[in-house]
């Protein structure tokens, strides 16, 4: 686990100073690297490759990078792949291996297999190898690790954070598709960031420069094949197997693992299963809220620790943690994206770092699975449709209306939820439906200036990937609501679960997301999957023997909630008013300061609007307002980020 920059020119001679432009981006991610610091500049100046490492397997100097190989190809890596170890045994009689690291395993499977290497790695990376005569990246299959890249003039910069990039942009701008994507889903559903010039190379894509042309591929993608001819007990046996397998092997490690605990099913059973294991360090890691008991899940996270024999570690988060912090963790983001979680994930990070160099979570889950709220609102509105239009014994109905009412009582809490939903549109067509359901920007009105951006062009984008023949035949309206979570929600999260960690040199591991358990979940029916509405049913089903009953049966999970509500009212309500207070602040394209200021007086009810306009102002304090200090990086021997004391 670590951070890799680079440069490399396309067309003519070099940059001017390649050295210390790559000495300056190294200086923006030296967070991700604190065990060590590399680089690699060609001979003729026009390639220069950067690291800095987390040492977590092969701890020796040796297995630093860059590393160039016996056959002259050099590569930088952020990651880890779990099976290098079988790997390395069938390709030790065509590769001297000088190391133990996973590292020397990808440029030997380069060597041999070439840009097919990719199809044969089982883990996490963003990775980049020059072998003389192309440049050759890629990024797993689910977006993990991140890759960032920007082509300014003739040259070519890429980066594991977009703060990298910055020094080399003409211009700091903000991409107005990407902005409103984030005012609607916060989150971009493409390949684009908020920063304008900056691409994210996709997950499971590769990357190729040959000739001075820059081109990606696609090498691996989710279809939901539904396999009907298996039982629910075939698929939970082999979902068991695949999922211990896939948590043996994400233990793999030369330091201590611990794991985050939530207290919801995702997380606590992976836990569960680390416990007893070699390399775990047998420590749960959990944040809670004092302020209310509607805010803290800590009676869950014990209760899970305690089943499975865990120490757990827990931080008590604050008002005072939010206004000290809360610049930071829009920093280590670089955009921000998703929801408040961010801001407590980055407290427990730190707090795990301060104990081990490796954690385990639960992230994709939901996704996977069906773990959504939302995903019961639609069905209920397509059962009600089907009952009134006496159609629903016709086709393939994952509920039935005499199924789905004893599941109902998990919107308890999604009422002002399904109070929207059903206030217009009601019947309309699936994918409209969805969008409505997962569009933010429904309580926005003044606080955007709308004629500034095309809007309609959000809902073109989302049709594309939720109405995707390619990848879901429409057996299910389940299949293209997790589809479109997985494809644009899910890379979004995992941005947050990578940057939180890296931020204080913690390395997050997501044992769900594995190859072989993501492709056989998508060819489980939806019945199977959501069977009358029950959310997430099979992984229940699979974790219960290693979950206490409190866990296995609730149905009031929330996700990580921030009291901001009742801090915005109180302790910080001066804070955020200074936020906004500034000339700059007033003054932002596409922005109205005084409506969205009017959200936060006389204690405005908090919500992802406010949290989301709250976050953007940062942004542009962050990076916008001082974007002449990252282009004077590239000036100076001894670069210093300019948010060094955030």
């Amino acid at each position: 686990m670590c951070g890799i920059v680079g440069i490399v020119t396309l067309q003519g001679a070099g940059p001017e100073g390649i050295e210390r432009r790559l000495k300056a981006m190294k200086a923006l991610i030296a967070h991700r690297g604190p065990d060590g610091d590399g680089s690699w500049i060609s001979s003729c100046d026009r390639i220069a490759l950067g690291h800095r490492r987390l040492s977590i397997i092969d701890l020796n100097e040796r297995a630093a990078q860059p590393m160039e190989g016996a056959n002259g190809a050099v590569i930088v890596y952020n990651g880890e792949i779990y099976n290098f170890v079988e790997l390395r045994e069938q390709l030790k009689t065509f590769w001297d291996f000088k190391t133990h690291s996973d590292t020397e395993v990808i440029l030997a499977a380069y060597a041999k297999w070439g840009h097919a290497c990719v199809d044969r790695l089982r883990g996490m990376f963003a990775f980049v190898i020059w072998d003389g005569s192309e440049v050759f990246a890629a990024r797993d299959p689910f977006g993990i690790k991140p890759f960032y890249y920007t082509v300014v003039g003739d040259t070519f910069y890429f980066g594991s954070e977009v703060k990298a990039l910055l020094p080399f942009l003409p211009e700091i701008e903000t991409d107005k598709d990407a902005l409103a994507d984030y005012i609607s889903f916060q989150y971009p559903i493409d390949n684009t960031c908020l920063f304008a010039g900056v691409s994210s190379l996709l997950p499971g894509h590769t990357l190729l420069i040959r000739n001075g042309q820059v081109t990606t591929s696609r090498y691996w993608d989710v279809h939901y094949d539904i396999d009907y001819h298996h039982t629910a007990a075939y698929f939970e046996e082999e979902l068991t197997g695949m999922i211990e397998d896939s948590i043996a092997v994400h233990l793999r490690s030369d330091v201590p693992v611990g794991a985050y605990v939530s207290g919801g099913i995702d997380s606590s059973f992976i836990a569960a299963i680390s416990s007893g294991q070699p390399t775990f360090a047998n420590l749960g890691f959990h944040g809670k809220f004092l302020e209310s008991p509607d805010y803290d899940e800590s009676s869950h996270a014990r209760a899970a620790c305690d089943k499975a024999g865990i120490d757990l570690r827990q931080i008590a988060i604050t008002s005072d943690d939010f206004r000290d912090n809360i610049s930071k963790v829009i920093y280590h983001l670089d955009f921000p994206i998703a929801g408040p979680g961010s801001f407590p994930q980055f407290m427990v990070s730190k707090l795990a770092s301060e104990h081990v160099k490796v954690v385990m979570g639960g992230q994709g889950g939901d996704e996977i699975f069906g773990g959504y709220a939302r995903y019961l609102v639609a069905y209920l509105e397509r059962v009600l449709m089907a009952s009134v239009d006496g159609t629903y014994e016709n086709g393939n109905f994952v509920v039935t209306p005499e199924s789905i009412i004893p599941n109902l009582s998990t919107l308890k809490e999604y009422k002002p939820l399904i109070r929207e939903f059903f206030s217009s549109g009601l019947f309309d067509g699936m994918d409209s439906r969805y969008f409505k359901l997962i569009n933010r920007s429904n309580d926005i009105r003044d606080e955007v200036d709308w004629h500034a951006l095309d809007m309609g062009g959000v809902f073109e984008r989302f049709q594309k990937v939720f109405n995707s023949q390619r990848n879901v035949r429409k057996e299910a309206y389940f299949d293209s609501m997790t589809h479109f979570d997985f494809k644009c929600l899910l890379p979004a999260l995992l941005q947050v679960e990578d940057r939180m960690s890296m931020a204080h040199g913690l390395e997050a591991r997501v044992p769900f997301l594995d190859k072989r358990i993501v492709e056989l979940a998508a060819t489980i029916p939806a019945d199977i999957k959501f069977p009358g509405g029950k959310l997430k049913q099979l992984l229940r089903n699979i974790s219960r023997p290693h979950l206490p009953d409190s866990i296995y049966q609730r149905r009031d999970k929330m996700g990580f909630p921030v009291p901001l509500r009742e801090w915005y009212t109180g302790p910080l309500n001066e804070f955020v008013g200074d936020i906004f207070s500034g000339q700059k602040a007033k003054s932002r394209p596409f922005f109205n300061s005084d409506a969205i200021m009017a959200n936060f007086a006389d204690g405005g009810q908090f919500s992802r609007k406010t949290w989301g306009l709250l976050s953007l102002e940062l942004w542009h304090k962050l990076f916008h307002d001082r974007a002449h200090e990252y282009r004077a990086m590239i000036t100076t021997d001894e670069p210093v980020s300019p948010t060094s004391q955030i």
